[in-house]
């Protein structure tokens, strides 16, 4: 497969960033602007550490448009080497596991953990508040411990924050690999391939476009043809 072309990339962030009206707030910690490529030294020392290469699409804008920075909703979280060990840098970014990067996410279709858990408490079902509260309480805590468990993004790198704890990740292994995926789980809602117009799974080049076709046509003033 041909590797994308990025090379229009940081110049139609530039018109963004010339007609930013200061009202879109992943924007305003972003500010339209990409961090510096990774060196082809730089990928190769990061793909070792992980044991894994990168999905094509993604390894290549690290090497051709940027490490993170300007991107989706808060934007795209940054690569950076830290103590010699080479993370990514933002909220959420914490859930990447990165020792099972190369472990396969066995996932093809959406999925929610929490569909093995019974409905939450009904307060019709007890006799006062307390005994309500406390089973409650005792709900949310095993709903916790079963849609946390690491084993659910295995293979996932997160790489954006959309906001409530929603968050988007690119499979790294698996049948899936090369996919974008939603993690909702903190809407209750699971895991789910994001889907292009035709229904098909986007991948990241189609995902990271879509974005910047959608931020032109909200910011960019469009002349006749």
């Amino acid at each position: 497969m041909t590797p994308p072309d990025w090379s229009d990339i940081r110049e139609r962030l530039a018109r963004l960033a010339a007609n930013d009206t200061g009202d879109d707030p992943g924007a305003m910690s972003h500010r339209w602007r990409l961090e510096p490529p990774l060196s082809a030294a730089e990928l190769q020392e990061l793909e070792e550490q992980l044991r894994v290469e990168l999905p094509g699409e993604y390894r290549s804008f690290l090497l051709e448009a940027g490490r993170g920075g300007a991107g989706p909703a808060y934007g795209l979280f940054p690569v950076r080497r830290v103590d010699g060990r080479w993370r990514w840098e933002g909220d959420g970014a914490d859930l990447t596991d990165l020792d099972t990067l190369a472990h396969p996410f066995p996932h093809t279709e959406a999925f929610n953990p929490a569909d093995a858990l019974p409905d939450p408490p009904d307060p019709g079902d007890y006799g006062s508040h307390e005994a309500f509260s406390e089973a409650e309480d005792a709900y949310w805590k095993k709903f916790e411990e079963v849609v946390c468990r690491p084993e659910y993004s295995v293979g996932l790198l997160y790489l954006c924050h959309l906001g409530c704890a929603l968050r988007e990740a690119l499979v790294v292994s698996g049948p899936a690999r090369g996919q974008m995926w939603a993690d909702d789980m903190a809407d209750g809602c699971g895991f789910r391939p994001l889907l292009d117009t035709d229904g098909k799974p986007m991948g990241f080049a189609r995902w990271y476009r879509r974005w910047l076709d959608e931020a032109e046509a909200q910011y960019v003033p469009q002349t006749d043809p």
